[in-house]
């Protein structure tokens, strides 16, 4: 795993590069990942916005079933579930590599007072390299700084590698909360307790 060096800035202030050093051999097969950054960027960053749109490309043929044809209700309610509101994003978090190429992407919104993991995206030819693992520290390490008292998140049931790191990272399941009960009845849902009470 990569050793994270943070900067001076205070996490969710703006945008912020966080120094990261790989000190795993480069694989053969694939470029270098042997210089990463951790970058705090805008929502809209057009890095961050590619990102979504191929976690969005893979989640639809995931999800969808060519032998059903969706009540257009059904669609928008969980396309409302799902939406993220710009102004309640506490800090949207990108992984680029030593070329600068957007590798890896989280976000934290708040969801009614609560902080929510949001859009865990990492690209398919760099997955099994830790990154998910980078992130998440990321995202709790911004939490923990403001403040909150758990982390709490919504994944589907067809993601079972998401499932994996969650689990991995310390998350325990917790019911289905709103936005999501009726919208995405597939939901799993997790917590990760940050201050002890």
């Amino acid at each position: 795993m990569p050793d994270v060096h943070s900067a001076q800035e205070a996490p969710g202030q703006g945008w912020q590069d966080v120094a990261v050093t790989n000190t795993a051999p480069p694989d053969q097969d694939s470029p270098s990942l042997a210089a990463l950054h951790v970058l705090h960027v805008a929502w809209d960053d057009p890095r961050a916005q590619g990102l979504r749109a191929r976690m969005d490309a893979e989640m639809n043929e995931r999800y969808s079933d060519p032998d059903v044809v969706e009540d257009p209700a059904v669609t928008a309610a969980r396309d409302a579930a799902l939406r993220v509101d710009p102004e309640k994003v506490h800090v949207t978090v990108l992984v680029t590599d030593d070329v600068g190429r957007a590798v890896a992407h989280a976000a934290l919104r708040d969801l009614r007072g609560e902080w929510e993991v949001k859009r865990v995206v990492v690209g398919s030819s760099e997955r099994g390299r830790g990154l998910g693992r980078l992130l998440m520290a990321e995202v709790e390490s911004v939490a923990r700084a403001g403040g909150a008292a758990r982390l709490i998140l919504q994944t589907g049931d067809r993601q079972p590698e998401a499932v994996r790191l969650y689990e991995r990272e310390g998350y325990r399941p917790i019911p289905t909360y709103e936005p999501y009960v009726e919208a995405l009845p597939n939901s799993i849902c997790f917590e990760k307790v940050l201050v002890a009470v």
